[in-house]
């Protein structure tokens, strides 16, 4: 028998963002647990925003478990929250009730700053650096700095180690900002492992002294940009069948549905989403071949392989709950019929 350390994790009940918390218990297992080998365990959702003290009790509820290679025999377990019944979700449970389906492909290109000491990681003390140019997928001291890449490096290396479909990662715009991409089938994956990569980013940055900033915006009204979180998706019938009159038909439902989407795509997006810097206004909708500047960006490949294929959504940010962003876009998907001659659901 093995004692294996156990992080299980979980997602809090702050607004608009809910924040990570984790704690570890001690388990005995002959081998690498399965998630059916798992228990239920509580905690003090007083502590949390997600109970008062006079009847504190919550429960965490397993759904998937990862090896941990930063820890001897560790294991992250990422968890829903209950009630104390250990059956009933807990209010701030979004993944419980979120649209699933997995044939529906979802990308997302999670883009953040470093930061450490109030400042992104690579500003002088006073005022700004270089201009924005060199630092999109830079190299070098004067780019890049000399930590950021380390840590990005160790993080890829602990969500493969993990089997998280991380897909790839890259120097951003702006110094001291970076970007990973995560990719899963269905809804509850591609946002159990975009939740299960921002943990393993915020706990290995401890012992750098740095920062994650999350936020959308976090240099305000500058000449500087803000962080996204694009989301790339699919379903079956995109990838297979597709078609114009079936795209403009997804578009049109897209446009109809623009304020369900911005409300779940993060806060502040209004700060991002100003018509600068690569985005459309936040008032408007709009989408266009390899339009970096639309809403949905229509990639070269799918307008020439007969509208089949995935699309880009560029209005998420940075901050924003991949579960509820998912379930967005497949309730936005969902409403369109699949026929030739159907017309987009009310």
């Amino acid at each position: 028998m093995t004692k294996y350390k156990l992080e299980y994790i979980w997602l809090d009940g702050y607004t608009p963002v809910p924040n990570l918390r984790g704690k570890t218990q001690i388990k005995e297992f002959d081998a690498f647990p399965t998630l059916e080998q798992l228990p239920l365990w509580g905690f003090d959702g007083s502590s949390t925003l997600q109970a008062e003290g006079r009847s504190s009790d919550c429960v965490l509820k397993p759904v998937r478990v990862v090896p941990d290679i930063t820890r001897t025999n560790g294991a992250v377990v990422l968890c829903e929250v209950m009630m104390p019944d250990g059956e009933t979700p807990h209010p701030s449970n979004k993944r419980a009730t979120i649209l699933d389906d997995d044939g529906a492909w979802f990308g997302f290109e999670q883009e953040y700053f470093f930061y450490q000491n109030g400042r992104p990681l690579g500003f002088p003390e006073n005022g700004y650096p270089a201009p924005q140019g060199p630092y999109y997928t830079g190299v070098g001291f004067k780019n890049v700095g000399n930590i950021a890449r380390e840590i990005v490096e160790a993080h890829l290396d602990i969500c493969l180690a993990a089997g998280l479909n991380h897909e790839g990662i890259n120097a951003e715009v702006a110094k001291g900002q970076w970007e990973f991409q995560i990719f899963g089938k269905g809804s509850k994956r591609a946002a159990d492992e975009m939740w299960l990569a921002r943990y393993f980013l915020e706990r290995l940055t401890e012992k750098y002294s740095v920062d994650i900033e999350w936020h959308c915006k976090p240099l305000g009204d500058t000449d500087w940009n803000g962080s996204g979180m694009h989301c790339n998706f699919s379903t079956s019938y995109m990838r297979e069948v597709g078609g114009k009159e079936y795209f403009e038909k997804l578009m049109a439902a897209f446009e109809a549905a623009r304020e369900d989407h911005i409300a779940v795509y993060g806060p502040d997006n209004h700060m991002r989403l100003t018509g600068k810097h690569e985005t459309q206004s936040i008032h408007q909708f709009s989408y266009g071949i390899a339009d970096r500047g639309a809403s949905i960006r229509v990639p070269h490949s799918f307008a020439r392989n007969d509208y089949k294929g995935y699309l880009e959504d560029r209005r998420p940010n940075s901050q924003g709950d991949p579960y509820q962003i998912a379930s967005q876009i497949l309730k936005t998907i969902s409403s369109v019929p699949t026929g030739a001659t159907a017309s987009v659901a009310a």
